[in-house]
This record gives structure tokens, sequence and C-alpha cells, in this order.
């Protein structure tokens, strides 16, 4: 009962269950997002935008694309998040056209997106298999 008011609550539903894709997708993307922040303050402090865009530009873009991801690891259980999060991607390494150092950001968070993405499916798969092989959780 809760307290004063003489009413039931509901039951809690239990929290979704997240694979192993989604867990390390969001972790990847959020560490991402923060390094992306980061290199939209160093765009705006190298003036790194071609003639006639303001320099603050760059810290809107930084901002913004690192909120995209934040948000886009919050989507990864569909597969358009997960495809949202390979653009992501490819929005980083374009950046390096702009400010080179951004070619590294996109192969180390790039790669340990690949791996998030394709490790963590295929141990959603096995997972999957091996629930479907033994129903009792935990092999009680």
């Amino acid at each position: 009962m809760s307290a004063g008011t003489g009413e039931e609550r509901p039951p809690r539903r239990p929290p979704r269950r997240r694979g192993a894709a989604e867990s390390l997708g969001s972790i990847v993307l959020a560490a991402e997002s923060l390094v992306v922040f980061l290199g939209g303050l160093l765009v705006y402090g190298l003036a790194a935008l071609p003639a006639g865009i303001e320099p603050w530009w760059g810290i809107v873009a930084g901002s913004t694309v690192a909120l995209v991801m934040l948000l886009a690891g919050r989507t990864l259980q569909h597969r358009w998040g997960i495809v949202l999060g390979w653009i992501l991607q490819g929005l980083v390494l374009a950046a390096a056209l702009l400010v080179p150092a951004f070619a590294l950001v996109a192969l180390i968070f790039g790669g340990l997106w690949a791996y998030a993405t394709i490790k963590g499916a295929s141990l959603d798969a096995r997972n999957a298999r091996l629930a479907q092989q033994d129903p009792t959780p935990d092999g009680e």
C-alpha cells in the first residue's frame, strides 16, 4: 500500500533485457560523444571552418553531434538505431577534412563501434540459441 493513500500500486514491470550489441554500442556512443563535443571546441579554437562560416559553429556542430550520439544510444534495440550509429561514425570521419586528428578518432571509435555491433550481435544470437536449448534461467 502507498503511504497515506490506502491504494495499492500495480506491480512494476521488470526492466527490458538489453542485448550485448545494444549495451556495448551505447557505451561506445556515450564515450565518443564526449570526444566529439571536445572536438567541436577544437574546431572553434583552431577556426578550422571554411572562410565565411563563423568559428562558433564548430561548438554548435560538436554539441549537436554529441547529443545525437547520446540519443542514438537509446535506440539501439532497433535496426535503424544501429544504422544511425554507422552514419554518425561516417560523420566523424568526414570531420577529418576540417581537422585531420578526427581521422584517428574515427579509426578508434569506428573500430570499437564495429566490434560492439558485430560481436555483440553474435553474442546475442548465441545467447538466444542457448536460451532455446535450456529454458530455465541461469541453468537452475
